[in-house]
């Protein structure tokens, strides 16, 4: 028997699509020969995926219990199957966890789709094929690294997806149900919301973050000078041009002294607690190469902290501590940091360390040096030989900080005119006023890490990225604009464009993506089909865009995913099954429903769905939507009656006018002779389907608001000569 599993195609299902709200691989497999072969008729395969994959133990699977996939392998299994849990797993062994996973079976014998979760295209893609070659390598029992593909996937999450600074916000802004999109494929830049609503941010900078205030926090005398002239306590210090300057500056404030580049970041170059001249000149070449410029400062006694302020209000703060080893005798300074601290799992190299590995850089030499060693010397067992006195953020503080030291730190970020900042204060207590104790703050940041508050080596973890989140969309506010999709078999073009028409006469500058172009505020500024995925997120970036109506055919759905989360107004036209076949393997009409509905899927609990009433598939759909049910129809039917009889609203035509119905209550909007696009042939009889086609339309209009006088002028003014 031939072993091989081909992929005869891969789609990336950008947005909800028919199998979750989520983007997902979708990958068109042809397991050949294998179809005959289930997992229990492979000798030994079980075992040696288990054995490779342990903790393969905690996929449920269908039985919905621990182990459950495991038990399903020695039961028999298909490779389909296999190749999701696979797939997953490696994805969780590298840092993405959990996630979606489906395997169904296509008409044709063999051919199946196996769906999962993509976190990051590139990344998804990279585990999907890793995983075919380690489950056929089970399969003819010979060698795989598996550590070697985890370590492979593990860089190329580090590479390309968001960082945890980035990450934690776009998960706050995601339990707030604010849309996010990352607006590049490797990096931290993503916006927040849609269009006009829309924000954006890059890590912990945000569209707020003034280019001016980035400039004045890296010029650290300017900011010295500007937070002493508000009256906040600063270290007193001056610039110096010369080695010899810095040692006279020494002198003149005061010893001990800290040596620091004037625009460097990160910690580099810094040297603190500095006494002797020696050490002062080489702290100046030092700190000159990390820079470009040097400033002496009077050395404040106490512990350095960092204190996170948001939108002028502190949300977190932690302490740093000074790093020593323990002299045991036999091991040099470099061994005994490799074995006493470097082997602290919280450090690493990675964004996900909370603690950074500690190195033998040139302040760490001095220190070392100051104190009669080297980093090979051997210190004698129970001496202790301080490494490294700032920079190890790693002890959340933030229940201590005194209000008034939180009020400096608030007006330090205000002076500056950073939205977001991170303050370096040092003193002795942060429980105690600084005047007290003579503390100061030292330097304030634009872009502040928040990974020593996200993930602190002790203490309780801080919601940095609800204050963020919040500081952006204040009030509960969600960046959301109003936002109507549309699918169906027939009439989703003209439907579409006379919707985005009432918007624009609404007086919102609304984005239109349908089969005929794209359109600004009805100038087109694309040809063709643009009823596309990639159109519709153009709209969404676009910052001028106040509303936006995106037309979804099934091939959309199916090839692409939608462009949006959620929307306010989902509307099914019409359901023609027969229409929809032969593409992308669905062959059933049955199957046809679950596409359409993706529509009615994602709208919002706020919002409406608008359904033809005289399509049994349409109404079908009516409990699917978490939101409000609108109906239209061509005349006051059997279901129009039932749902108006429990409340519910409906748009039909009754003696030759357009009615708005809630409940009991009605009211005509205008007769149908008035739209141009309704209006039939001189007998007076009108086109039923334009009819519908206005209906609808009318519908998704009443559901967001607008007035009836609009609705009336916009039906009543809208080209017929529209594509449709």
């Amino acid at each position: 028997m031939k072993k091989d599993i081909k992929f005869l195609e891969i789609r990336h299902l950008n947005g909800p699509n028919i199998w979750t709200y989520r983007p997902v691989l979708e990958a068109i497999v042809d397991i050949g020969e294998l179809e005959d072969f289930p997992s229990n008729k492979i000798p030994g395969f079980a075992d040696r995926l288990a054995a490779w994959l342990p903790s393969l133990i905690e996929h449920r699977c269908s039985y919905e219990e621990r182990g459950g996939f495991l038990r399903r392998l020695q039961e028999g299994t298909w490779p389909g199957h296999i190749l999701e849990h696979v797939t997953l797993e490696l994805q969780n062994l590298a840092g993405m966890p959990g996630g979606f996973g489906k395997a169904r079976e296509t008409p044709l014998r063999g051919v199946y789709k196996v769906v999962v979760r993509a976190w990051h295209e590139d990344v998804t893609r990279a585990a999907l094929h890793a995983a075919r070659e380690l489950i056929l390598a089970a399969m003819d029992d010979r060698p795989y690294d598996v550590a070697a593909a985890v370590d492979r996937l593990s860089d190329m999450v580090d590479s390309l997806c968001l960082g945890p600074s980035t990450a934690c916000i776009v998960d706050a802004a995601d339990d707030r149900n604010i849309p996010a999109i990352r607006l590049l494929n490797k990096g931290n830049l993503v916006q927040l919301g849609y269009g006009a609503k829309s924000r954006r941010i890059w890590t912990a900078e945000t569209d707020r973050t003034s280019a001016i205030a980035e400039t004045i926090s890296r010029d650290k005398d300017l900011t010295k000078s500007l937070l002493a002239s508000c009256g906040v306590p600063v270290p007193e210090g001056r610039m110096v041009d010369s080695a010899e300057d810095a040692w006279d500056a020494a002198q003149d404030i005061g010893l001990p002294v800290v040596v620091k580049p004037y625009d460097g970041n990160h910690g580099r170059g810094v040297f603190i607690e500095l006494t002797r001249k020696e050490e002062v000149e080489s702290a100046y070449k030092i700190a000159l190469d990390e820079g470009s410029g040097v400033l002496v400062e009077r050395c404040i006694s106490g512990a350095e902290h960092r204190l996170l302020v948001v939108g002028g209000r502190l949300v977190a703060a932690n302490r740093g501590d000074m790093v020593w080893v323990t002299g045991d005798g036999k091991q040099t300074i470099n061994e005994l940091i490799a074995s006493q601290i470097n082997s602290d799992p919280r450090r690493g190299t990675t964004e996900e360390h909370p603690l950074n590995m500690i190195r033998i850089d040139s302040a760490a030499r001095m220190e070392i040096t100051r104190q009669g060693y080297t980093a090979d010397s051997v210190p004698p067992a129970g001496q202790e030989v301080l490494i490294q006195r700032n920079g190890n953020h790693a002890f959340d503080v933030t229940d201590e900080v005194h209000p008034t030291v939180a009020a400096a730190a608030s007006l330090a970020a205000r002076i500056v005119g950073l939205d977001i900042a991170g303050i370096d204060l040092v003193c002795d207590d942060i429980s105690r006023p600084l005047d007290e104790q003579g503390g100061a703050i030292v330097e304030v940041n634009a872009g502040p890490s928040l990974l020593m508050h996200i993930k602190p080596a002790v203490g309780k973890p801080r919601p940095v990225g609800q204050a963020i989140a919040e500081h952006l969309f204040p009030n509960g506010s969600d960046g959301r604009i109003p936002l109507v999709g549309i699918t169906g078999s027939y009439g989703k073009t003209t439907v579409a464009h006379l919707v985005a028409h009432l918007l624009t006469l609404s007086g919102k500058r609304t984005g239109l993506a349908c089969s005929d172009g794209l359109y600004l505020d009805q100038r087109q500024v694309e040809k063709g089909d643009r009823a596309t995925w990639g159109s519709a997120h153009r709209a969404l970036k676009n910052r001028q865009v106040d509303a936006a109506v995106f037309e979804n055919g099934s091939d959309v759905i199916l090839g692409d995913g939608l462009a949006y989360d959620r929307c306010q107004v989902g509307v099914v036209t019409n359901v023609d099954p027969q229409k929809h076949l032969g593409r992308f393997y669905v062959e059933d009409p049955d199957k046809v429903f679950s596409i359409l509905r993706t529509q009615i899927d994602v709208v919002l609990p706020q919002g409406a769905a608008v359904l033809n009433a005289a399509d049994p598939l349409c109404i079908e759909m009516a409990p699917l939507c978490d939101g409000e049910v609108i109906y239209f129809a061509s005349h006051d039917n059997d279901t129009v009656a039932a749902h108006r009889a429990g409340g519910g609203r409906a748009v039909f035509a009754y003696n030759g006018s357009i009615v708005l119905a809630t409940g009991a209550e009605q009211r005509p909007l205008l007769p149908l002779t008035a739209s141009p696009l309704a209006a039939g042939d001189a007998a007076g009889k009108f086109d039923a389907h334009q009819t519908d086609n206005v209906l609808a339309a009318v519908a998704a209009a009443w559901a967001l608001g607008l007035s009836d006088d609009l609705m009336r002028a916009g039906i009543a003014t809208y080209n017929p000569g529209q594509p449709g």
